[in-house]
């Protein structure tokens, strides 16, 4: 992988991290490592299951076990948005090129409605708890309010390279 490092796609739900980070391993060669079917592999549950079955704690536990154990291999991660809250999972980021995917609240919001998967949270509310955090660990911010996901690939290739 260029650099000698992993990537990881950050950003709140809906910033469209599972397809960019898609179209980077395949343009990168190397495997990609998304935590939602890490979670309904593992666990058998989606994240919104595991979040009302378990509770957002026991969710975002094991959203950070995912990139803990996923920054050991070469390969492009997508890092659920609670993740950055951890100081352990930050710090095991600085090992890592990593891609912060950022909207406004309510093109997220919007997207968010496009799926069953993901927990029920306000982007608003999470926004303004987790920039602060996706801005400590960034190596890139891309706003991907109107970018296609190969532009923003594109964007984020030519910062790793």
């Amino acid at each position: 992988m260029s650099r000698n490092k992993p990537v990881v796609v950050v950003g709140l739900m809906g910033s469209g991290k599972t397809t960019v980070a898609l179209l980077l391993a395949q343009a990168l060669g190397v495997p990609m490592s998304d935590s939602d079917p890490y979670l309904r592999q593992r666990y058998g549950k989606s994240a919104a299951e595991i979040a009302r079955t378990e509770g957002a704690d026991v969710l975002h536990e094991r959203e950070a076990e995912h990139v803990l154990d996923a920054l050991g291999e070469d390969q492009v991660v997508t890092a659920a948005a609670s993740t950055v809250e951890r100081p352990e999972v930050r710090e095991a980021m600085r090992k890592a090129f990593v891609i912060w995917l950022d909207a406004s609240s309510e093109v997220l919001a919007e997207r968010m409605k496009s799926s069953d998967h993901r927990p029920d949270f306000d982007p608003a509310v999470m926004k303004a708890r987790r920039d602060p955090y996706f801005a400590e660990v960034a190596d890139l911010r891309v706003d991907v309010t109107s970018a296609l996901p190969q532009e923003v690939a594109d964007r984020a290739l030519d910062a790793i390279r």
